[in-house]
């Protein structure tokens, strides 16, 4: 039986890598097609996955003379007299992306060393040609009852962001929002500068980031900035609301001076306050099994309204049981999570909704370079502490709701040992807030834990409690 499960295991590797090197073959729009059915555990295997997810690196590069002329055609003069740009020197420097590939130059203006990004040619009317061929596709697919996947939607919810990505404008301008919202808070996280006089739809002109990759990296501060950047995506995910969606090792960088700087906006999802508050409802009802994680799941568009929901609560009643086991919430592994949610998606009317992807891709590439430096870390683990500190000191009423339910539960009765729990991860995030750059950096990352009118931790223990717990229900201290 071994024999048998590995030679089944070594063929599927093997058909995994021959649909990446046909999608790779077939261009640019196939090849972003197989990135974002990469994060799609509901779409295919998970070795399948894996092999797409190395779709940028087989990606051919085009003549520089191509891009200089287009570099020109868009700027409206020739790239000499913008950067002091050379043949050789664009080919030392040069790095290939799906959708185009990226210079090295110094301005002549001010000598600032830059990045410019130019789009391959021709490749918005490929890209609009092979969009239509696969949505004809997945039409046809519809007539199949046994398709269960809504490909037409999922085609149509790709297409729009692949558009997006397209307008190296629109990127630069996501680039300067981010950074203005991670400035005041997260000092340690570095965003390019973007050059808008020398930026198009097609041309895109940045700071230029000497440093590694965060995963390649053997400094001892690497633990440090993957805390660091932790924080920085549960900012995104559950505060702005503003979510870099296209989170590889290649766009996650340590610098020589230790920051963390984040690269490539052409991919943003919007998250809604729905969808923020929702999931940290989802986490406090996943952390005690409750059944409420049903209507969370309609909430953040996993069930669609008006299903019953009777059928599906045993089979996601299995599943949580399941990854809750060894160690409760804080350990579970959200990838294998994801796939197990995924087979349910074949016999219900469950969904896994593409920001949700998005989310879970983030959490796999930041684990990942976790893991290469604690084999025994958990990423739900190091965003406790930033939950924690959402759930004490945020104003909304949705908010205090669920931390009043963190520590009553359903029952109503007060359980310290939670409330311990909660308050432990919170001290935790102000250390590490200061540790990682928040007090040093002159940022207020560790400001976010002051309660309004306190100034140190140790007011918490005496007055956090009548502040936050007031509920019509007695307080009572649940027996050992």
């Amino acid at each position: 039986m071994d024999v048998i499960n590995k030679k089944v295991k070594e063929n599927e590797v093997a058909r995994a890598i021959e649909l990446q090197e046909i999608v790779t073959s077939l261009g640019p729009a196939y090849i972003k097609l197989g990135q974002a059915l990469s994060i799609r555990p509901d779409v295919l295997s998970p070795v399948a996955m894996t092999e797409l997810q190395k779709l940028c690196d087989k990606v051919p590069s085009f003549p520089d003379d191509i891009a200089m002329a287009l570099i020109e055609e868009e700027l409206g003069q020739p790239w000499q007299n913008i950067s002091h740009l050379c043949p050789l020197l664009l080919e030392a420097f040069q790095t290939t992306t799906s959708l185009g590939q990226v210079y090295k130059g110094r301005l002549k203006e001010n000598e600032d060393v830059v990045a410019v990004k130019v789009q391959r040619p021709f490749v918005l009317e490929t890209v609009t040609i092979d969009l239509y061929i696969i949505r004809n596709l997945g039409m046809v697919l519809r007539t199949f009852p046994q398709v269960s996947i809504d490909v037409v939607g999922l085609v149509d919810e790709w297409a729009a962001r692949f558009f997006e990505e397209l307008d190296y404008v629109n990127e630069g301008r996501n680039g300067t929002l981010f950074a203005e919202m991670m400035r005041k808070d997260l000092p340690q996280v570095f965003i390019p500068k973007t050059y808008e006089k020398y930026a198009s739809r097609r041309v895109l002109t940045t700071g230029w980031i000497e440093g590694e990759k965060l995963s390649q990296s053997t400094e001892s501060d690497v633990g440090e900035l993957v805390n660091v950047g932790v924080i920085c995506y549960l900012k995104q995910l559950l505060d702005t609301g503003f979510f870099h969606a296209d989170p590889h090792p290649g766009n996650l960088i340590r610098t020589p001076e230790g920051k963390l700087a984040v690269l490539d906006f052409g991919l943003v999802t919007k998250l809604t306050d729905d969808q923020k508050y929702g999931m940290i409802e989802a986490i406090a009802h996943l952390i005690h099994r409750d059944p409420a994680i049903l209507k969370d799941f309609v909430k953040l568009d996993f069930i669609p309204d008006g299903v019953n929901l009777d059928p599906i609560l045993p089979v996601l009643a299995k599943v949580f049981d399941q990854a809750l086991e060894g160690g409760g919430a804080k350990n579970i592994n959200f990838q294998e999570l994801a796939s197990d949610l995924a087979q349910i998606t074949f016999d219900y009317p469950f969904r896994i909704p593409p920001y949700f992807a998005l989310i879970i891709r983030a959490s796999g590439v930041l684990e990942g370079i976790a893991l290469v430096g604690d084999p025994d870390v958990a990423i739900v683990d190091e965003a406790y502490p930033y939950i924690a500190q959402r759930l004490l000191t945020d104003e909304s009423s949705r908010l205090r709701d669920a931390f009043r339910y963190t520590i009553y539960w359903k029952s109503g009765v007060f359980d310290a040992e939670r409330f311990i729990d909660v308050m432990q991860a919170f001290e935790n995030f102000i250390t590490a807030a200061k540790s990682g750059g928040g007090e040093n950096l002159n940022g207020n990352m560790a400001e976010l834990g002051l309660l309004p009118g306190r100034t140190h931790i140790s007011c918490l223990e005496s007055n956090l409690l009548p502040l936050y717990l007031k509920t019509q229900q007695p307080v009572q201290t649940r027996a050992a």
